[in-house]
């Protein structure tokens, strides 16, 4: 996800000459490259990619210098595809269902995960790069994050169930939410309601730690099948969320969605 790997949009007022035309076309069929080999179970490295395209590795090296910037690009496409994907669900819901439009996307997230275990290792088993730039930036850039953040907000902004102060918040949580690194909008959140971001990074939490187990075959293949795991962290979190009512509701929309595979 580095934006040195990354082609670089042209604004309307400054059309793309031929060049940035064709260096992004070549990013673009980098990633396609990239994500067929990955769909193949097949090796992803520079020199597989280049040989699919028909280029050198040389030749390659001029849009992507080394494999961690090969996997942070890819890594970033398959995200932004994969989001389109997760709000494509949501919006089969009335936009009033603030409910249902948020736990639909967790449910794709899911279903998209277990279709594709390697591309979900790409984009959420990927180590972060130390440099403290790289890191604030795919920290807060990952585009299905601020999909779900943002479904999140906009349940509080409708229903302001309750949130943590940030007096009842440890010392490294209320730094960490005064000074958010996840990918979540938030300046125009007051700080008083910070507590906010510290359910955001719960929800995340809860939602990778049993789609991450599922997917890598760690829980019983049984309980996967079904979706049963999936939905009892979905109910045992929804009362953080003032949706303890709803979770019926909730889950007949995801055990309905696991049904259509």
């Amino acid at each position: 996800m580095s934006t040195d790997v990354q082609p670089t949009p042209a604004s309307p007022a400054s059309p793309q000459t031929r060049r940035e035309r064709q260096r992004e076309a070549t990013y673009d069929e980098i990633t396609r490259t990239s994500r067929t080999l990955l769909a193949e179970g097949s090796e992803l490295s520079l020199r597989a990619v280049a040989s699919r395209m028909g280029m050198t590795a040389p030749a390659l090296y001029r849009y992507v210098a080394s494999y961690q910037e090969l996997v942070d690009l890819v890594a970033f496409e398959i995200d932004r595809a994969a989001t389109e994907r997760f709000a494509a669900a949501a919006d089969t819901l009335p936009e009033d269902d603030y409910a249902g439009r948020l736990v639909l996307s967790a449910t794709e997230f899911r279903m998209w995960a277990l279709g594709n275990p390697r591309e979900f290792g790409m984009v959420f088993a990927n180590p972060i790069a130390e440099a403290a730039c790289t890191r604030r930036e795919m920290l807060t850039q990952v585009a299905s994050g601020h999909l779900m953040t943002g479904q999140m907000r906009a349940l509080w902004d409708h229903n302001h169930h309750a949130i943590p102060s940030l007096d009842e918040l440890p010392p490294s949580v209320r730094e960490s939410v005064l000074d958010p690194l996840i990918p979540a909008k938030v300046d125009d959140l007051p700080l008083e309601d910070r507590g906010l971001v510290w359910l955001y990074q719960q929800g995340w939490t809860t939602l990778y730690g049993v789609v991450a187990l599922e997917v890598f075959g760690h829980m019983d293949p049984r309980v996967i099948e079904s979706g049963d795991m999936f939905v009892h962290v979905v109910r045992e979190f929804a009362p953080k969320l003032g949706l303890a009512d709803d979770a019926d509701r909730l889950e007949e929309m995801i055990r309905q969605r696991i049904a259509r595979g």
